[in-house]
């Protein structure tokens, strides 16, 4: 029998957990905000350690980061003889090899048979950014399409993108202009009496109808779309809608931005979720587990595209930093391999096959299990009403689950999805464990429901 993944020797969180975080709110602003009490000081492969000794299994995975999981050995290795070599020396002042090298393996490997060229830079909303900026330049437009409940990121631009406002845009205007907002095919909130095929032709029929009600095409530079939703609840977008949404830009001249930060490196089976509908985007944005927790965005788009800007209208100090390089490139030849991608799917199997029967079980605070491959939401509600989403129920179960030694964290418009990031690589072992806790801890909640 193999040995506990999880091991609780303090309260959670410990003393030294405890007094750290103290510290970190004396030191740093309110707004900075954490998801649990821990400090954690070690990590490898699916498990963490905290600062007091105890170890968890980490199915949050520092935001769908960690794909290749903790420190692993050669990205780690890489990073140390790379230090030895050369830490910074900026993309701008001079070239090294580790840069060029990565631009060309996302080139190869981005979906799209044409000629690629990659921008490297820090985060995936600078990648967003970036790519917003080359698009406006190639066309000579302005707008921006984006969808309800996408994420895009923290700057201006991307913040003003961003769907979830009390969260993450209260009070932070003006905002920048030329963002237009179409509806997001939310599959779960469909009308009652509506079949799904129904539902996502109503929503292809929208598509047209909001170009004209909400912006005319002419005016559009980019639509920039996550094929899988992050924040916004690991919501799917449909193929035959992501198929129309190709052709309205094809017929417009509009450029197609795939915002796979958080879905793309294999999170959900394959390199980039938009290989599941064979829609091929005119740009991908990708960041997250790119560099294996090193910040290390990219954007990477068709040649004539990329090539838009003036030279020095692109660039930053950090951007393809060699540290992040080196990670990058170890992390990349580890998720690209068939037996990795193969790996993540049949992680998404197990896990799906978990969640569905937790939703079996308990139907009306679990009211819906989605995702795509691996990268996969319960959506947790108030008496299986899909329109009484219940954030309450579910700060209470990630909190049962970090008590019982497993970190999982929230998504969703209105924050009451459990979202499931795990190293893609978890082992057998550690999933069936985590995924124990998991339906303990919404049973436990589940009985306090009852008893109130």
């Amino acid at each position: 029998m193999s040995e506990s993944a999880i091991r609780i020797v303090t309260e959670i969180p410990g003393p030294g957990s405890q007094a750290i975080v103290a510290r970190r709110e004396a030191a740093t602003p309110q707004g900075a905000a954490k998801l649990t009490g821990l400090a954690i000081e070690r990590g490898e492969g699916s498990r963490v350690e905290d600062v007091d000794g105890n170890r968890f299994i980490d199915m949050a995975g520092g935001i769908g980061v960690l794909a290749v999981g903790h420190c692993p050995e050669g990205v780690s290795r890489a990073m140390i003889e790379q230090a030895d070599k050369l830490i910074h020396m900026c993309a701008i002042v001079g070239s090294y090899e580790l840069y060029v090298q990565v631009a060309e393996r996302l080139n190869a490997i981005t979906p799209g048979d044409f000629e690629k060229k990659t921008l490297l830079v820090n985060t995936g909303a600078e990648a967003v950014e970036a790519a917003v900026g080359l698009a406006r330049v190639h066309s000579g437009r302005q707008g921006v399409v984006v969808f309800e409940g996408a994420y895009h990121g923290r700057s201006n631009l991307t913040m003003s993108m961003t769907s979830k406002f009390s969260l993450f845009k209260k009070g932070f205007g003006p905002f920048a202009p030329e963002v237009y907002r179409f509806p997001f095919p939310y599959n779960y909130r469909r009308p009652a009496g509506m079949s799904e095929e129904q539902f996502v032709e109503e929503q292809i029929q929208r598509l047209s109808e909001c170009f004209v009600s909400v912006v005319d095409p002419s005016h559009v530079a980019a639509v920039v779309v996550e094929p899988v939703q992050g924040e916004g609840g690991f919501l799917p977008a449909p193929a035959s809608w992501l198929v129309r949404l190709r052709e309205i830009c094809d017929e417009h001249g509009i450029v197609l931005i795939a915002d796979e930060v958080q879905s793309g490196m294999g999170r959900t089976g394959e390199l980039f979720a938009m290989e599941h509908s064979g829609v091929i985007p005119d740009m991908v944005t990708t960041a997250k587990s790119l560099a294996a927790g090193m910040p290390l965005g990219a954007v990477v788009g068709r040649a004539e595209i990329m090539d838009s800007a003036h030279p020095g209208g692109l660039g930053g100090t950090y951007s393809g930093n060699p540290l992040a390089c080196a990670a990058a490139l170890e992390a990349m030849d580890t998720i690209a391999t068939p037996e990795f991608l193969a790996r993540a799917r049949e992680v998404g199997v197990q896990m799906r096959e978990r969640m569905e029967k937790l939703a079996e079980r308990f139907p009306k605070m679990v009211g819906d299990v989605r995702g795509l491959g691996p990268m996969l939401a319960m959506e947790i509600v108030q008496d299986g009403d899909p329109l009484k989403p219940c954030m309450e129920t579910t700060a209470a179960i990630t909190a049962e689950t970090l008590i019982r030694g497993v970190i999982t964290i929230r998504a969703g418009l209105y924050s009451n999805c459990v979202r499931f990031l795990p190293p893609l690589n978890i082992s057998d072992a550690d999933l069936r464990e985590a995924m124990d806790v998991v339906e303990e801890a919404v049973a436990a909640v589940a009985a306090r429901r009852a008893e109130a």
